[in-house]
């Protein structure tokens, strides 16, 4: 007879829970605290492209207090209403986050075009380099942590909010030139053109953003690379001699890892239960947390197959 074996995925460690609730606090923290410089810098050196930092700034604000609350909500363990956990809040927080930035990529635009048509001098050029200084030392530290964050934990929430923080450091270079071209040389014009630098980048934020979010709330499978691990896992046990209809996704910083192989028809259920079991255990080794479904059946049965 056909047999299967599941195990429900494993809930986060309480070192990753404490990484993913220290990451989204410490985004939140940078955010705040670069709003307050930039509004200080803003207003001593009147520059647009400084505005746009500024705004890219509050909108980086809005964006990690849905991302906090996104990992929040990720992290807490099945229940019965949410047999499959509570993953996919991070993509709906990736699409909420693309949104929020697009606001601000569109504001910004429209700050650059008045400018270009009346351009006007940046002032107090001193101010304007000490907080962008700070602003890349912060944002560095930050981007830096959330990749080990997003390294041991594989959270989109965090990885989608630090890609907008690696393009708020190109943001700041684009600044710092404007400040220096208008200051020094009096080439007005290139303060809101580089505003329009940092839309550019902020557009580009956002695809990676929309695109990592689709995936998980598409149900996007795993990469290639790692179906055929998978595969080759379950194919390397002496006693399965097939492998199909492998299904495979993620949620959050869980993957769901579904298939069938084939055993000899001959085989009792223990012991295709057992062989099951050690499937399970090879693949959870290899994806550990995963959320792994075995299905035994006879080698050779005639079934319909996924044709993919």
């Amino acid at each position: 007879m056909p047999s299967s074996t599941t195990h429900t995925n494993a809930p986060l460690d309480a070192k990753q829970i404490r990484l993913l609730t220290l990451a989204g606090s410490a985004s939140v923290g940078v955010a705040l605290t670069l709003i307050a410089l930039k509004v200080w810098a803003w207003r001593a050196t009147g520059s647009v492209a400084m505005l746009s930092s500024l705004a890219d700034s509050v909108l980086d604000l809005l964006a990690s207090l849905v991302t906090l609350f996104a990992v929040r909500v990720s992290i807490v363990p099945a229940d019965r209403e949410h047999r499959f956990g509570h993953g996919k809040s991070e993509g709906i927080a990736g699409v909420v986050q693309a949104v929020i930035v697009s606001g601000s990529a569109a504001y910004v635009c429209l700050q650059a075009i008045e400018r270009l048509i009346a351009p006007s001098p940046v002032e107090s050029p001193a101010t304007g380099y000490f907080v962008m200084a700070c602003s890349m030392v912060l944002t560095i530290a930050l981007v830096a942590f959330q990749r080990h964050v997003v390294k041991r934990t594989g959270s989109l929430a965090i990885a989608a909010d630090s890609v907008h923080y690696r393009a708020d450091i190109l943001t700041t270079l684009a600044v710092l030139a404007a400040v220096y071209l208008s200051s020094e040389w009096g080439l007005h014009g290139f303060d809101p053109l580089f505003a329009l630098v940092v839309v550019g980048l902020i557009l580009w934020s956002v695809t990676e953003i929309v695109r990592d979010a689709l995936k998980m709330l598409l149900d996007r499978e795993l990469p290639d690379d790692d179906r055929h691990r998978i595969e080759a896992l379950a194919l390397a046990h002496a006693e399965v001699r097939g492998v199909h209809d492998l299904r495979t996704r993620s949620s959050g910083a869980t993957q769901f890892i579904q298939f069938h192989i084939e055993l000899d028809p001959s085989m009792e259920l223990s012991r295709a239960h057992a062989v099951c079991n050690a499937v399970d255990r090879e693949v959870r080794d290899a994806y550990p947390g995963a959320d792994v479904l075995i299905h035994a059946d006879p080698h050779g049965l005639a079934e319909p197959r996924d044709p993919f």
